[in-house]
């Protein structure tokens, strides 16, 4: 299967420990199977670092999932809320789960200012789910979550 990664810069080598804490699930390296997708993320990182947009391509063997802690989630359901929101939330970024590769919908851009209303009380976390889903509509993430699972990425 081909994956990809939107950035500002040619990755010739993943490494975890630059990736950002409090992502949807966890600090990984991210990846699409959307090509638009990576393109439109390395587009506005470009514009935000005033440089240019860099899709990096890999492969990744899907029989592979097998041997993997996979978790996977289909669509917007309350249990990737709750994952998405204890990882958004975690006040030290720590990874929460034991998965080597965690798939599922992107969250909403805005998803800070969703959490800080669920947990102040203004809204229910029925209101949380639905305000968190992505705007453009759904779109997903592939998270790799280990330097075994990373290593399984093939740069094309």
């Amino acid at each position: 299967m081909r994956l990809y990664h939107g950035s500002t810069i040619d990755i010739q080598h993943i490494d975890l420990t630059l990736s950002r804490p409090n992502k949807d699930f966890g600090r990984a390296f991210y990846l699409s199977d959307d090509r638009q997708q990576a393109l439109e993320l390395a587009q506005f990182r470009a514009e935000f670092e005033e440089t240019v947009p860099v899709v990096n391509v890999y492969d990744f063997d899907e029989r592979l999932f097998s041997q993997f802690r996979y978790k996977r989630f289909e669509g917007y359901t309350e249990d990737w809320a709750h994952f998405v929101y204890d990882h958004r939330a975690e006040p030290q970024g720590l990874t929460l789960h034991d998965y080597d590769i965690v798939y599922g919908p992107i969250a909403n851009d805005r998803i800070g200012a969703q959490i800080t209303r669920f947990k102040q009380g203004y809204i229910t976390f029925d209101e949380f789910l639905r305000r968190i889903q992505y705007i453009k509509g759904i779109t997903f993430q592939y998270a790799f979550c280990t330097q075994q699972a990373v290593d399984k990425l093939i740069k094309l």
